[in-house]
Parts: structure tokens; sequence; C-alpha cells
């Protein structure tokens, strides 16, 4: 059996970033224009007015304070409100890819191998732009990696699913490495319209190198993967080829992210906390004793909530890391932007735990000592 280690990260930030007063500007914009163009509905009892936003009110229930995106002008026009991105002949690279491939040169870039040492490709993110060919295939290509590829959908817990994948690979010896990249474009399928959630996401890439331990003498000893899945409906989107076969007059509301947020809290804190300390029981791991904790970025009340039941009392400055206020949630990616802009200052042998949650509900945990 082969071990495994995260040799290398990289990161792709979109260049436009969405303060919360961009959005609320443009979100109350929509309001007033709805309730005045439904105005004697409303009046009627027919329609519920809808209320406006607020600064304060985001911050408070997520934590964001901004959010980069792929594209910014069709977000904050209010007869729009959504990203405006062009689609591209099929001779061009896709944009997804675009950007798997930026955040893979990053990482590439860190490591200082060649990619001839890359055996394996794997796209694990949230949201594919497409059924097929493989976005993974495509960054396959794009980067002149030899070996296979493929797509992976796992919602948030993609990432953390694909790293155990790769470890898995590593460890039967059927490649030496293997690049993981998270591309998420979260604002395509975000509701700009719903107060509760119009706040919520941000577009970003990641990318991982998972390596042979015997390769490299650096990097991040993977000393245990775990993953978990319980069905639910409280994170859905129903969007996908099958809409079209739909009578006409279907349903549309839930074609995009949809979820009953305090029933997520409720059942996803507890659910993901217990598998944490379970892995790093049987592991043999104090979690009290982890220097840091990358979790999934979710919302800053659910992760302060994780942290404090892994170490048993408040987390201390730095140690349980939030990204969420320049990022916002950017599913698979998060628990991937934590550990890459943190992870610099530990020591020889000290530990940490990347973990992630989300749709499914799925979760996933990866323990690691630097080496």
């Amino acid at each position: 059996m082969h071990h495994a280690v995260i040799a290398a990260t990289g990161l792709y930030a979109p260049p436009f970033s969405v303060s919360n007063a961009e959005l609320v500007d443009t979100f109350n914009a929509y309001v007033e224009r709805f309730n005045a163009r439904n105005a004697d509905a409303i009046a009627a009892g027919d329609i519920v007015a809808l209320l406006p936003s607020s600064v304060e009110f985001i911050e408070k229930a997520s934590g964001i304070k901004s959010r980069h995106v792929m594209n910014k002008s069709g977000i904050l026009d209010p007869a729009i409100m959504h990203p405006v991105l062009p689609e591209r002949p099929n001779d061009q690279i896709s944009i997804l890819a675009e950007m798997a491939v930026a955040a893979a040169e990053d990482a590439i870039l860190a490591w200082g191998k060649p990619v001839s040492e890359i055996g394996a490709v794997i796209c694990a993110a949230s949201n594919m732009q497409r059924a097929y060919p493989a976005m993974a295939i495509e960054v396959q290509q794009a980067l002149a990696i030899n070996g296979f590829a493929f797509d992976m959908n796992v919602a948030c817990s993609s990432a953390t699913f694909g790293i155990k994948t790769a470890t898995d690979f590593i460890a039967s010896g059927s490649v030496k490495a293997v690049l993981i990249v998270n591309p998420e474009i979260c604002s395509g399928h975000l509701n700009f319209t719903d107060r509760d959630s119009h706040f919520i996401f941000g577009d970003v890439a990641t990318a991982v190198i998972v390596e042979a331990a015997s390769q490299t003498t650096g990097g991040w000893e993977i000393l245990g993967t775990r993953l978990k899945t319980v069905f639910s409906n409280n994170i859905r989107n129903n969007f996908g080829f099958l809409n079209r076969t739909a009578l006409e007059g279907a349903s549309t509301k839930d074609k995009l992210f949809v979820q009953e947020g305090r029933k997520v809290f409720k059942e996803v804190v507890p659910m993901v906390s217990e598998l944490i300390v379970q892995h790093a029981s049987d592991l043999g791991i104090d979690p009290r004793s982890l220097k840091r904790l990358w979790l999934h970025q979710a919302n800053i009340n659910m992760n302060e909530m994780i942290g404090r039941k892994v170490l048993g009392r408040d987390p201390a400055p730095g140690e349980n890391v939030i990204i969420l206020d320049t990022f916002a949630n950017t599913s698979s990616a998060g628990s991937i932007i934590a550990f890459h802009t943190t992870n610099d200052d530990f020591a020889v042998g000290e530990i940490g735990l990347i973990c992630s949650f989300g749709a499914g509900y799925s979760a996933g945990t990866v323990f690691l000592r630097k080496r």
C-alpha cells in the first residue's frame, strides 16, 4: 500500500468582486419594482409584498461581506440579476475548464514537477456546465496530461471526495500523482431575487495535487480520509437535461439553488461534528490538539458551532479558518481555499483537518500532518 500526500494546491479568483452594499442596492431596486408592478394584487392579498434586504442582515446571517464573480454587470442589473456569460463555440475551451486550468497551473507551479508525473485528473465540483464530454478530460487536454480523467459531483463535498478517490488511486499504485480541480461558478445557479439566499455564493476555482509519499519529501501526509452521505431534500437544485421533457407550465422555482436553511443547520452541524470526532478517535488523534480546521465555508454560524463542538471550546483566532468574508460560499472549493491560504505556519508534525459538508447530505474529512 502506498501512502499519499497533498503536494501542492492552487487558486484562481475571478477579477470581479461584488460587495454586500452593491448586492443590496440591486435587490432592493428589484423589490421596489416588483411591489409597484403588483400593487393591486398585494393590496388584495393575492400576492405577498417582497421585503428589502440589508447589509446588516446578510453579515449577521452568513458572515459574508463580498464575493468574487465571473461577471458583475448582469448580477447588478435589476432587469437581469444573473451573470451574463456568452456561450462559447465548441472549439474554444469552456469557461469552467478555463478556470480549472488557471488553478491547476498555480498548483503545478508550486509543485515544481512536470505534468508527465500526473496520471489522472478529477474535476470535482457542484455544477457542471454540460453532461459530456467531461470537463476533466478537457482540462487534461489543455494541460497535456496523459492517463485518464473524469468528472464527479457530490455538491459542496466534491473536493474531499476527490481527495479520497485520489488517495485510493495512489494506495493501489495506479498512478504516482493525481490532479483534482474544483471550478465553481456558483453565481450561475443562485436566485438573486430570493432574499434568503441572494448573497450566499461566489465564484472561484481551486486545485489539489495528491502524490505518492515516496515521490517527495515535503507536502502534507494524508493520515486518513472518511466520507459520509445521508439523503436529504433540504438543499436541492433540480436543473437538468430532463427539464425539457416536462409538460408546459411545469414548476421552475426549484431549478436554481433552494434550501431549508434552519433544517440544514440543525441536521448538518451534529452530523459533521460527530464524523470529525469519531474519525479523529479512530486515527488516535485528539481533536482538541488540531492546530487548524479548514472547514467548508458555508455559513459562519455553522462553522463556529462545528469548531466549538470539535475543539471542546471556543477556537482561538486562526484555529478555525473563515474566508467567507471575501469569498462567500464557493461550494466544493471553500475548504481548499481555506487550506491554501492559511497553512504556511505549520511546523513538521503538526496536524490539521480539511472537512466538507453540503447537499446530499454529504460530508468528508481529510486529516493532514505536515511533513
